[in-house]
Protein backbone atom coordinates (compact mmCIF):
# COMPACT_ATOMS: atom_id res chain seq x y z
CA UNK A 1 0.00 0.00 0.00
CA UNK A 2 1.22 3.64 -0.68
CA UNK A 3 2.38 5.74 1.92
CA UNK A 4 -0.46 7.99 0.78
CA UNK A 5 -3.05 5.92 1.23
CA UNK A 6 -3.47 5.86 5.25
CA UNK A 7 -6.99 7.01 6.86
CA UNK A 8 -7.34 10.77 7.37
CA UNK A 9 -8.65 11.87 10.61
CA UNK A 10 -12.11 14.07 9.88
CA UNK A 11 -11.52 17.90 9.32
CA UNK A 12 -11.71 19.57 12.33
CA UNK A 13 -14.96 21.75 13.01
CA UNK A 14 -14.20 25.46 11.65
CA UNK A 15 -12.51 27.84 14.30
CA UNK A 16 -14.35 30.41 15.35
CA UNK A 17 -13.11 33.52 17.84
CA UNK A 18 -13.44 31.40 21.16
CA UNK A 19 -14.46 35.02 23.18
CA UNK A 20 -18.13 34.83 20.91
CA UNK A 21 -18.13 31.04 21.75
CA UNK A 22 -17.43 31.46 25.30
CA UNK A 23 -19.51 34.66 26.11
CA UNK A 24 -22.20 33.07 24.40
CA UNK A 25 -22.24 29.45 25.91
CA UNK A 26 -22.37 31.34 29.56
CA UNK A 27 -25.11 32.84 28.25
CA UNK A 28 -27.10 29.83 27.03
CA UNK A 29 -26.26 27.53 30.40
CA UNK A 30 -27.83 30.98 32.23
CA UNK A 31 -30.71 30.66 30.06
CA UNK A 32 -31.79 27.33 30.46
CA UNK A 33 -31.31 27.44 34.18
CA UNK A 34 -33.88 30.37 34.14
CA UNK A 35 -36.37 28.37 32.35
CA UNK A 36 -36.28 25.14 34.56
CA UNK A 37 -36.46 27.44 37.66
CA UNK A 38 -39.12 29.71 36.57
CA UNK A 39 -41.26 26.67 36.00
CA UNK A 40 -40.72 25.52 39.36
CA UNK A 41 -41.74 28.88 40.90
CA UNK A 42 -45.19 28.27 39.04
CA UNK A 43 -45.60 24.76 40.58
CA UNK A 44 -47.59 25.49 43.87
CA UNK A 45 -49.94 28.29 41.48
CA UNK A 46 -50.33 25.17 38.77
CA UNK A 47 -51.08 22.94 41.65
CA UNK A 48 -54.14 25.17 42.85
CA UNK A 49 -55.26 25.99 38.90
CA UNK A 50 -55.07 21.97 37.99
CA UNK A 51 -56.54 21.78 41.97
CA UNK A 52 -55.25 18.58 41.79
CA UNK A 53 -53.55 16.58 44.92
CA UNK A 54 -49.71 16.99 45.86
CA UNK A 55 -50.06 13.39 44.79
CA UNK A 56 -51.39 14.37 41.27
CA UNK A 57 -48.62 16.56 41.02
CA UNK A 58 -46.16 14.11 41.37
CA UNK A 59 -47.54 12.16 38.80
CA UNK A 60 -47.33 15.20 36.39
CA UNK A 61 -43.86 15.69 37.60
CA UNK A 62 -43.48 12.50 36.29
CA UNK A 63 -43.78 13.63 32.70
CA UNK A 64 -41.03 16.23 32.93
CA UNK A 65 -38.72 13.34 34.27
CA UNK A 66 -39.79 10.99 31.17
CA UNK A 67 -39.30 13.51 28.60
CA UNK A 68 -35.99 15.01 29.92
CA UNK A 69 -34.67 10.96 30.02
CA UNK A 70 -35.90 11.10 26.20
CA UNK A 71 -34.28 13.79 25.61
CA UNK A 72 -30.82 12.37 27.41
CA UNK A 73 -30.85 9.60 25.38
CA UNK A 74 -31.57 10.83 21.82
CA UNK A 75 -28.80 13.53 22.46
CA UNK A 76 -25.95 11.34 21.17
CA UNK A 77 -27.41 10.38 18.04
CA UNK A 78 -28.96 13.98 17.18
CA UNK A 79 -25.36 15.41 17.54
CA UNK A 80 -23.78 12.56 16.04
CA UNK A 81 -26.00 13.56 13.01
CA UNK A 82 -26.04 17.24 13.28
CA UNK A 83 -23.30 18.53 15.67
CA UNK A 84 -23.97 19.81 19.04
CA UNK A 85 -24.79 23.59 17.86
CA UNK A 86 -28.07 22.14 16.49
CA UNK A 87 -28.86 20.10 19.99
CA UNK A 88 -28.49 23.27 21.59
CA UNK A 89 -30.41 25.62 19.37
CA UNK A 90 -33.00 22.96 18.64
CA UNK A 91 -32.85 21.67 22.65
CA UNK A 92 -33.55 25.03 23.83
CA UNK A 93 -36.42 26.10 21.25
CA UNK A 94 -37.95 22.59 22.00
CA UNK A 95 -37.96 23.60 25.51
CA UNK A 96 -39.72 26.73 25.25
CA UNK A 97 -42.38 25.68 23.12
CA UNK A 98 -43.07 23.28 25.71
CA UNK A 99 -42.44 25.76 28.34
CA UNK A 100 -45.41 27.71 26.27
CA UNK A 101 -48.12 25.12 26.55
CA UNK A 102 -47.27 24.70 30.31
CA UNK A 103 -47.85 28.44 30.33
CA UNK A 104 -51.05 28.23 27.90
CA UNK A 105 -52.61 25.15 30.03
CA UNK A 106 -52.76 27.24 32.92
CA UNK A 107 -54.63 29.79 31.22
CA UNK A 108 -57.39 26.89 30.70
CA UNK A 109 -56.74 24.98 33.81
CA UNK A 110 -55.70 21.72 31.24
CA UNK A 111 -54.05 18.73 32.80
CA UNK A 112 -53.72 16.79 29.61
CA UNK A 113 -51.86 20.12 28.17
CA UNK A 114 -49.89 20.29 31.26
CA UNK A 115 -48.24 16.79 30.70
CA UNK A 116 -47.64 17.22 27.42
CA UNK A 117 -45.87 20.46 27.88
CA UNK A 118 -43.93 18.90 30.61
CA UNK A 119 -42.94 16.07 28.52
CA UNK A 120 -42.01 18.29 25.58
CA UNK A 121 -40.15 20.90 27.69
CA UNK A 122 -38.13 17.88 29.05
CA UNK A 123 -37.23 16.60 25.86
CA UNK A 124 -35.72 19.93 24.55
CA UNK A 125 -33.84 20.58 28.27
CA UNK A 126 -32.28 16.73 28.11
CA UNK A 127 -31.26 17.71 24.24
CA UNK A 128 -30.19 21.19 25.05
CA UNK A 129 -28.68 20.43 28.12
CA UNK A 130 -26.21 17.57 26.51
CA UNK A 131 -25.64 19.90 23.28
CA UNK A 132 -24.37 22.37 26.05
CA UNK A 133 -21.72 20.24 27.43
CA UNK A 134 -20.11 18.58 24.43
CA UNK A 135 -19.37 22.50 23.39
CA UNK A 136 -18.35 23.10 26.97
CA UNK A 137 -16.14 19.95 26.29
CA UNK A 138 -14.68 21.50 22.95
CA UNK A 139 -14.29 25.03 24.63
CA UNK A 140 -11.83 23.10 26.63
CA UNK A 141 -9.74 21.65 24.26
CA UNK A 142 -9.69 24.71 22.02
CA UNK A 143 -8.84 27.08 24.67
CA UNK A 144 -6.86 24.49 27.10
CA UNK A 145 -8.40 25.87 30.15
CA UNK A 146 -11.03 24.15 32.38
CA UNK A 147 -14.36 25.93 31.64
CA UNK A 148 -17.13 23.64 32.42
CA UNK A 149 -17.30 24.27 36.17
CA UNK A 150 -17.65 28.22 35.36
CA UNK A 151 -20.43 27.04 32.73
CA UNK A 152 -22.28 25.14 35.53
CA UNK A 153 -21.83 28.06 37.78
CA UNK A 154 -23.60 30.44 35.24
CA UNK A 155 -26.32 27.51 35.40
CA UNK A 156 -26.45 28.03 38.89
CA UNK A 157 -26.76 32.14 38.14
CA UNK A 158 -29.15 31.36 35.93
CA UNK A 159 -31.61 29.34 37.90
CA UNK A 160 -31.24 31.74 40.87
CA UNK A 161 -31.91 34.98 38.34
CA UNK A 162 -35.17 32.99 37.48
CA UNK A 163 -35.91 32.59 41.05
CA UNK A 164 -36.06 35.88 41.45
CA UNK A 165 -38.06 36.88 38.30
CA UNK A 166 -40.56 33.91 38.96
CA UNK A 167 -41.03 35.20 42.52
CA UNK A 168 -41.56 38.87 41.48
CA UNK A 169 -44.11 37.77 38.99
CA UNK A 170 -45.99 36.14 41.92
CA UNK A 171 -45.66 39.70 44.01
CA UNK A 172 -47.11 41.42 41.22
CA UNK A 173 -49.42 38.87 40.58
CA UNK A 174 -49.19 38.12 37.12
CA UNK A 175 -50.37 34.82 35.54
CA UNK A 176 -48.87 31.86 35.27
CA UNK A 177 -49.29 32.39 32.01
CA UNK A 178 -48.03 35.50 31.02
CA UNK A 179 -44.86 34.78 33.22
CA UNK A 180 -44.24 31.43 31.72
CA UNK A 181 -44.81 32.73 27.71
CA UNK A 182 -42.63 35.30 28.06
CA UNK A 183 -39.64 33.65 29.34
CA UNK A 184 -40.51 31.11 26.39
CA UNK A 185 -39.99 33.68 23.90
CA UNK A 186 -37.47 35.52 25.81
CA UNK A 187 -35.43 32.08 25.48
CA UNK A 188 -36.67 31.29 21.66
CA UNK A 189 -34.63 34.86 20.93
CA UNK A 190 -31.88 34.82 22.84
CA UNK A 191 -31.12 31.32 21.56
CA UNK A 192 -32.10 32.49 17.79
CA UNK A 193 -29.42 35.68 17.97
CA UNK A 194 -26.38 34.29 19.42
CA UNK A 195 -26.07 30.20 17.50
CA UNK A 196 -24.60 32.17 15.06
CA UNK A 197 -21.32 32.62 17.30
CA UNK A 198 -21.08 28.58 17.94
CA UNK A 199 -19.03 26.83 15.40
CA UNK A 200 -20.59 24.00 13.25
CA UNK A 201 -19.58 20.62 13.09
CA UNK A 202 -18.91 20.04 17.06
CA UNK A 203 -19.45 16.36 17.84
CA UNK A 204 -20.70 15.56 14.67
CA UNK A 205 -19.46 11.96 13.17
CA UNK A 206 -18.91 11.95 9.55
CA UNK A 207 -18.19 9.46 7.00
CA UNK A 208 -17.25 9.72 3.35
CA UNK A 209 -14.30 8.57 0.58
CA UNK A 210 -10.55 8.75 1.38
CA UNK A 211 -8.17 9.42 -1.33
CA UNK A 212 -7.83 5.42 -2.01
CA UNK A 213 -11.09 4.90 -1.84
CA UNK A 214 -11.55 3.63 1.73
CA UNK A 215 -14.05 4.95 4.34
CA UNK A 216 -12.77 8.44 6.13
CA UNK A 217 -14.48 8.68 9.42
CA UNK A 218 -14.40 10.51 12.67
CA UNK A 219 -15.56 7.82 14.85
CA UNK A 220 -12.49 6.29 16.98
CA UNK A 221 -12.64 1.94 16.27
CA UNK A 222 -12.78 0.37 19.60
CA UNK A 223 -15.00 -0.90 22.14
CA UNK A 224 -18.49 1.14 22.46
CA UNK A 225 -18.59 3.75 25.07
CA UNK A 226 -20.63 1.80 27.43
CA UNK A 227 -17.90 -0.48 27.89
CA UNK A 228 -15.25 2.06 28.41
CA UNK A 229 -13.69 0.73 31.62
CA UNK A 230 -12.65 4.51 32.44
CA UNK A 231 -15.75 6.19 31.46
CA UNK A 232 -17.80 3.67 33.57
CA UNK A 233 -15.61 5.33 36.52
CA UNK A 234 -16.04 8.26 35.26
CA UNK A 235 -19.72 7.98 35.24
CA UNK A 236 -19.55 6.57 39.17
CA UNK A 237 -17.73 10.04 40.01
CA UNK A 238 -20.64 12.06 38.55
CA UNK A 239 -23.05 10.23 39.79
CA UNK A 240 -22.05 10.15 43.33
CA UNK A 241 -21.43 13.79 42.68
CA UNK A 242 -24.86 14.71 40.87
CA UNK A 243 -26.81 12.61 43.71
CA UNK A 244 -25.60 14.55 46.45
CA UNK A 245 -26.18 18.09 44.37
CA UNK A 246 -29.58 16.79 43.10
CA UNK A 247 -30.70 15.68 46.93
CA UNK A 248 -30.24 19.17 47.90
CA UNK A 249 -32.17 20.45 45.38
CA UNK A 250 -34.97 18.61 45.96
CA UNK A 251 -34.69 17.95 49.96
CA UNK A 252 -32.42 20.37 52.20
CA UNK A 253 -34.72 22.64 52.81
CA UNK A 254 -37.24 20.06 54.07
CA UNK A 255 -34.14 18.26 55.77
CA UNK A 256 -34.04 20.97 58.22
CA UNK A 257 -37.29 21.89 58.99
CA UNK A 258 -37.54 18.23 60.01
CA UNK A 259 -34.14 17.52 61.40
CA UNK A 260 -33.02 20.72 63.00
CA UNK A 261 -36.55 22.76 63.81
CA UNK A 262 -35.87 25.23 61.33
CA UNK A 263 -38.31 27.74 60.27
CA UNK A 264 -39.41 27.33 56.70
CA UNK A 265 -37.74 31.06 56.00
CA UNK A 266 -34.68 30.04 57.75
CA UNK A 267 -34.32 26.79 55.90
CA UNK A 268 -35.03 28.43 52.47
CA UNK A 269 -31.58 30.83 53.69
CA UNK A 270 -30.03 27.36 54.51
CA UNK A 271 -30.55 26.68 50.54
CA UNK A 272 -29.68 29.86 49.16
CA UNK A 273 -26.11 29.35 51.12
CA UNK A 274 -26.06 26.18 49.56
CA UNK A 275 -26.60 27.67 46.21
CA UNK A 276 -24.55 30.63 46.25
CA UNK A 277 -21.60 28.66 47.72
CA UNK A 278 -21.84 26.17 44.90
CA UNK A 279 -21.55 29.19 42.18
CA UNK A 280 -19.04 30.34 44.11
CA UNK A 281 -17.00 27.22 43.97
CA UNK A 282 -17.60 26.39 40.40
CA UNK A 283 -16.77 30.14 39.49
CA UNK A 284 -13.34 29.38 40.95
CA UNK A 285 -12.71 25.30 40.46
CA UNK A 286 -12.04 26.33 36.62
CA UNK A 287 -8.87 27.75 38.28
CA UNK A 288 -7.94 25.45 40.66
CA UNK A 289 -7.87 22.64 38.60
CA UNK A 290 -5.72 24.21 36.11
CA UNK A 291 -3.17 24.62 38.64
CA UNK A 292 -3.34 21.20 40.93
CA UNK A 293 -4.66 18.94 38.44
CA UNK A 294 -8.19 17.61 38.47
CA UNK A 295 -7.68 14.18 40.64
CA UNK A 296 -5.94 16.05 43.74
CA UNK A 297 -8.87 18.72 43.14
CA UNK A 298 -11.53 16.13 43.18
CA UNK A 299 -9.92 14.46 46.28
CA UNK A 300 -10.15 17.42 48.62
CA UNK A 301 -13.38 18.62 47.61
CA UNK A 302 -15.07 15.09 47.84
CA UNK A 303 -13.56 14.87 51.04
CA UNK A 304 -14.74 18.16 51.84
CA UNK A 305 -18.29 16.94 50.81
CA UNK A 306 -18.41 13.81 52.91
CA UNK A 307 -17.17 15.83 56.12
CA UNK A 308 -20.33 18.03 55.46
CA UNK A 309 -22.85 15.79 54.80
CA UNK A 310 -21.56 13.77 57.80
CA UNK A 311 -22.06 17.50 60.06
CA UNK A 312 -25.55 17.44 58.65
CA UNK A 313 -26.40 14.08 59.59
CA UNK A 314 -24.99 13.86 63.33
CA UNK A 315 -27.74 16.30 64.23
CA UNK A 316 -25.39 18.40 66.50
CA UNK A 317 -27.02 21.80 66.48
CA UNK A 318 -27.79 24.04 63.88
CA UNK A 319 -24.59 26.37 63.49
CA UNK A 320 -23.01 22.94 62.65
CA UNK A 321 -25.76 22.17 59.81
CA UNK A 322 -24.89 25.23 58.67
CA UNK A 323 -21.20 24.63 58.20
CA UNK A 324 -21.83 21.50 56.95
CA UNK A 325 -24.18 22.81 54.61
CA UNK A 326 -21.70 24.83 53.12
CA UNK A 327 -18.87 22.07 53.24
CA UNK A 328 -21.64 19.75 51.19
CA UNK A 329 -21.93 22.40 48.68
CA UNK A 330 -18.23 22.56 47.89
CA UNK A 331 -18.30 19.17 47.68
CA UNK A 332 -20.79 18.72 45.32
CA UNK A 333 -19.64 21.49 42.72
CA UNK A 334 -17.31 20.01 40.72
CA UNK A 335 -17.88 16.44 40.36
CA UNK A 336 -20.27 16.76 37.45
CA UNK A 337 -18.36 19.46 35.20
CA UNK A 338 -15.02 18.11 35.73
CA UNK A 339 -16.25 14.40 34.84
CA UNK A 340 -17.39 16.07 32.00
CA UNK A 341 -14.72 17.52 31.32
CA UNK A 342 -12.28 13.99 31.48
CA UNK A 343 -14.96 12.67 29.61
CA UNK A 344 -14.40 14.68 26.54
CA UNK A 345 -10.59 14.63 26.51
CA UNK A 346 -10.53 12.79 23.54
CA UNK A 347 -12.03 14.78 20.61
CA UNK A 348 -13.08 11.35 18.38
CA UNK A 349 -16.24 10.11 19.90
CA UNK A 350 -16.71 13.22 22.21
CA UNK A 351 -19.94 13.61 21.64
CA UNK A 352 -20.50 9.78 22.98
CA UNK A 353 -18.31 10.27 25.64
CA UNK A 354 -20.04 13.29 26.86
CA UNK A 355 -23.69 12.17 26.34
CA UNK A 356 -22.84 9.12 28.02
CA UNK A 357 -21.49 10.63 31.31
CA UNK A 358 -24.49 13.49 31.08
CA UNK A 359 -26.82 11.07 30.78
CA UNK A 360 -25.77 9.61 34.38
CA UNK A 361 -25.91 12.67 36.17
CA UNK A 362 -28.85 13.65 35.22
CA UNK A 363 -30.63 10.39 36.38
CA UNK A 364 -29.37 10.59 39.07
CA UNK A 365 -30.66 14.06 39.25
CA UNK A 366 -34.07 12.55 38.25
CA UNK A 367 -33.99 8.98 40.14
CA UNK A 368 -32.54 10.48 43.58
CA UNK A 369 -35.26 12.82 45.06
CA UNK A 370 -37.54 9.91 44.92
CA UNK A 371 -35.12 6.89 46.48
CA UNK A 372 -34.55 9.79 49.41
CA UNK A 373 -38.41 10.53 49.65
CA UNK A 374 -38.65 6.99 50.23
CA UNK A 375 -36.03 6.64 52.66
CA UNK A 376 -36.48 9.60 54.96
CA UNK A 377 -40.18 8.47 55.08
CA UNK A 378 -39.19 5.21 56.55
CA UNK A 379 -35.94 6.18 58.76
CA UNK A 380 -36.14 10.46 58.71
CA UNK A 381 -34.37 12.72 56.10
CA UNK A 382 -31.42 13.46 58.47
CA UNK A 383 -30.84 9.28 58.26
CA UNK A 384 -31.87 9.24 54.53
CA UNK A 385 -28.51 11.06 53.80
CA UNK A 386 -26.56 8.44 55.04
CA UNK A 387 -27.40 7.51 51.67
CA UNK A 388 -25.95 11.02 49.96
CA UNK A 389 -23.09 10.24 51.46
CA UNK A 390 -22.09 6.57 50.77
CA UNK A 391 -22.44 7.94 46.88
CA UNK A 392 -20.19 10.90 47.49
CA UNK A 393 -17.65 8.45 49.16
CA UNK A 394 -18.15 5.71 46.58
CA UNK A 395 -17.66 8.70 44.04
CA UNK A 396 -14.04 9.77 46.21
CA UNK A 397 -13.04 6.04 45.45
CA UNK A 398 -12.82 6.45 41.75
CA UNK A 399 -11.65 10.18 41.11
CA UNK A 400 -8.05 9.15 39.61
CA UNK A 401 -10.21 7.95 36.58
CA UNK A 402 -10.32 11.68 36.01
CA UNK A 403 -6.85 12.45 35.06
CA UNK A 404 -6.28 13.93 31.82
CA UNK A 405 -5.93 11.48 29.27
CA UNK A 406 -2.17 12.51 27.93
CA UNK A 407 -1.89 13.06 23.85
CA UNK A 408 -5.96 13.78 23.82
Amino acid sequence: MSADCTTAPAAAPPRIATRGWALTLFGLFALTGLSFSSWVTQTPAMRDSLQISTARMGVILLALALGSILGLIGASRFIASFGSKYAVLFGILIAAVGLLLVGVSDAFASEPTVLVGLAVFGVGNGLGDVGLNVEGSALERETGRTLLPALHASYSAGTLLGAGIGAGAIIVEASATVHLAGIAVLCAAVVAASIRFVPRGTGKETVGEGACGTAETSIEPGIPVWRDRRLLFIGIVVLGMAFAEGSANDWLPLTMVDGYAMSPANAALVYAVFVATMMVARLAGGVVVDRYGRVPTLRATTALGAVGLALVIADINAAAAAMGVILWAVGASLGFPVGLSAAGDNPRNAAARVGAVSTVGYFAFLAGPPLLGFLGHEFGLLRAMIAVLVGVALAGLFVPATRREVGK
